[in-house]
């Protein structure tokens, strides 16, 4: 069990650091007026999987509330609360991050073009939808979470060696899972279709650049790269989501609690916003040309001195 939590943490401690690298440089270049819409998804989804790894690898917010003094019902609520939201958000972004790079690329001809050049717009409605939607539809689960107690081991599921699910009634229990596969099934659902758009165009565009014989000007395309990335990412996205849902759903449906069953849907949970940084930093051009001056001016530096 010691050696599943050390690669938890391992985990963890590389999805943060990466998260963080890349929501800092999203952010300078938002602030530096050279974003496109894409840029600010992403630098949403970088944030999300920040609290995410965190939240869901118990490294940060345990010892914040336990520095602060909290009741464990609180603790337990708070951790719940926010873990499930950001999986709800990540889950929302990645979707919406699918199909606005579906409609970046698709071509004039489109009906889908009257909406690129109102795409940032489009972005920070949906946006701030999203949110809005996430953030109050967990809220009613919260009531079902609380400090695990001894004195009602019978009745309660613990969900982490400290906190518990309290009794809910068949049809409480069954509505929360049916509203929740709904949501989600609709939006792996859009992912798979932007995902499948995504690729005709990029068929269509490989076949007609064979046809012009000018490959090396298709590979050299940044929207190709960009639209391999995503595609990469929601494939990724819907293999671990859905190995991660038949995992808690499980537990949840036999009510039942184990501890390393727990720590594997930890890791699980986190491969994704481990993984998703690592990715876009190895496809994107600018980072990649950051990273190169970086090092030549350390090289520079450390050649000087």
């Amino acid at each position: 069990m010691s050696s599943l939590k050390n690669v938890l943490n391992l985990q963890a401690g590389l999805g943060v650091l990466a998260n963080i690298f890349l929501f800092f440089f999203y952010t300078f270049i938002i602030l530096g007026h050279r974003t496109k819409p894409i840029d600010l998804i992403s630098c949403q989804l970088t944030f999300i999987h920040i609290v995410m790894v965190l939240s869901g690898a118990d490294i940060w917010l345990t010892d914040l509330f336990e520095s602060l003094n909290f009741e464990n019902d609180f603790k337990c609520k708070a951790t719940f609360y926010i873990s499930r939201v950001m999986r709800g958000l990540s889950i929302c972004m990645t979707c919406l991050l699918s199909v606005f790079q579906a409609v970046t690329i698709s071509p004039n001809t489109s009906w889908l073009a009257k909406f690129k050049y109102k795409l940032k717009k489009y972005m920070i409605y949906a946006s701030l939808f999203i949110w809005s939607f996430n953030l109050l539809f967990i809220g009613n689960r919260i009531f079902y979470v609380g400090a695990f107690t001894n004195m009602s081991e019978t009745n309660q599921m613990k969900v982490t060696k400290y906190c518990s699910l309290s009794p809910m009634t068949y049809i409480i229990r069954e509505l929360i899972l049916t509203v929740t596969i709904s949501r989600d099934v609709f939006l792996v659902g859009v992912m798979l279709t932007t995902s499948a758009y995504m690729v005709i165009i990029l068929f269509r565009h490989q076949r007609q650049c064979k046809h012009l014989h000018s490959i090396s000007h298709m590979r050299a395309s940044p929207e190709k790269r960009a639209t391999q990335t995503i595609l990469l990412l929601v494939v990724f996205f819907v293999v671990m989501y859905w190995v991660h849902f038949i995992i808690s759903s499980t537990s949840v449906l036999l009510w039942t609690y184990n501890p390393g069953i727990l720590t594997v849907q930890k890791f699980v949970m986190n491969v994704y916003p481990t993984i998703t940084p690592l990715v876009q930093i190895s496809s994107d051009n600018r980072v990649i040309n950051m990273l190169k001056n970086l090092q030549s001016v350390c090289h520079h530096i450390f050649k000087k001195g």
